[in-house]
Formats: C-alpha cells, structure tokens, sequence
C-alpha cells in the first residue's frame, strides 16, 4: 500500500458515509488506498455507461472490482446500459473532449450515483474522474453539485484528488499493480477521436484489452 500521504482525508462536516463513484481501477487505485489510511467510510459505485465497447467495460469493471475485493472495500456494480447513454448524447458526436457532451455524461453518471446514496444509507458522493490531469475538475464538480442537488441532504464531495501529487501517484499505483492501461477516455467518441490522431501521427491505433501498466512506462500513458 502507498506509504507517501502527507495528509490524513476528512469527509465534510457531519457526513460520514461515502459512496465513490469510479471509473476505472488506475483513477481510483491511489484514492482508495487514501481513504482506507484516512479510516473514511467508503463504498465503490461503478457506473458507466459511456465505455465502450463492451469488452473494454468488462476490463475496467472487473479490474477496479477484484482491487475492491483485495482491499475489502465494498463494491456495487451498477447496470450497464450503453442505449440510455446513446440516447442522451445524440446530437453531440462531434463534440470535443471536455465539451457538452462530457457534461452530459458526467450527469447521468453522478445523478445514478446520487439516487443510489440517498436510497441506500449514504450522505455523501464523490468521483475518481477528476484524480486525471486530462480531464476538466471544474467540470466534473459542476456536475456532481448539480446530481447533489436533485436529492434531499446530499452533497457532492469536491475534494481535488490531484493535491500532494495525486495524479502521479496514481501512475504509481496502477504500476505496482500492473493495471490495465487505458488509452482512451472511454466513450467510442472518444476512441474513434484518439484513434484518427494517432493515424494521423503515424501511430498505431489502439488494441483493446493489450497494454498494462509496468515501471518501465512513461507517466504520459494515462487518459
């Protein structure tokens, strides 16, 4: 386990019972092993729809489940249901990274994640999406406020995951745990978007389901 916290996490004043949502196992590897060292009450919630395709789901969910289980921290599995997401960002396919369409997906994302906290015991939600120095986190805070705000005495965690050198850390940790890499956002947008650049930059395009973390990577490779 990470032995560099500098600093000892508090959830907010008078919560005490989070549910995280996550993406995938590098994003939250480094937060749950902070949470667990800060005695926080925590529960893993994957939910994303957005990945794509289904076998690249199977690799992020699996993976971020069976590191929940070797750190006995309880893991919810939500459905999968790429339609609905489909459905809720048509119109928006040329959209850029970190455009609309990253919004909508964060809300759907975060209000499941809050209806599930406000009918199941927890006073408290968070995301692991914003530990990635490729994403915007006021984006990100934007959207999990508002799911917050849809449901009584619920708050959205916007603690920066980033602090004390998070997101290198979590190049860290997805390395002593030789986790699988992903190259992509995560959304077929966004695979097909890194894919054009990469031919473009006479790369190879990506292969789901190949490359893993080791100590020999470049802390470039995470998306």
């Amino acid at each position: 386990m990470n032995k560099t916290i500098k600093t000892k996490l508090k959830l907010p004043t008078g919560k005490d019972n989070l549910l995280l949502h996550s993406c995938c196992a590098p994003c939250s590897g480094d937060i749950m092993e902070r949470l667990i060292e800060s005695n926080v009450n925590y529960t893993i919630f994957f939910y994303n729809p957005n990945i794509h395709p289904h076998e690249e789901y199977l690799l992020r969910k699996e993976e971020n489940m069976n590191f929940s289980i070797k750190n006995n921290i309880s893991f919810i599995d939500a459905d999968y249901n790429p339609r609905a997401w489909f459905d809720m960002t048509k119109g928006m396919e040329a959209e850029p990274e970190r455009g609309k369409r990253c919004s909508i997906c964060f809300d759907m994302r975060f209000i499941k994640t809050a209806e599930y906290a406000s009918k199941n015991g927890f006073d408290i939600i968070s995301s692991t999406l914003g530990i990635s120095r490729w994403k915007d986190m006021n984006q990100i805070n934007q959207s999990g406020i508002y799911a917050a705000s849809k449901f009584k005495n619920m708050e959205y965690w916007t603690y920066n995951w980033r602090k004390e050198n998070g997101s290198q850390r979590m190049i860290e940790v997805s390395k002593d745990e030789g986790f699988y890499m992903q190259e992509y956002c995560g959304c077929v947008y966004s695979l097909r978007d890194t894919n054009a650049w990469r031919k473009k930059n006479l790369r190879s395009v990506i292969e789901i389901g190949k490359n893993f973390y080791s100590h020999s990577d470049k802390d470039t490779a995470d998306n």
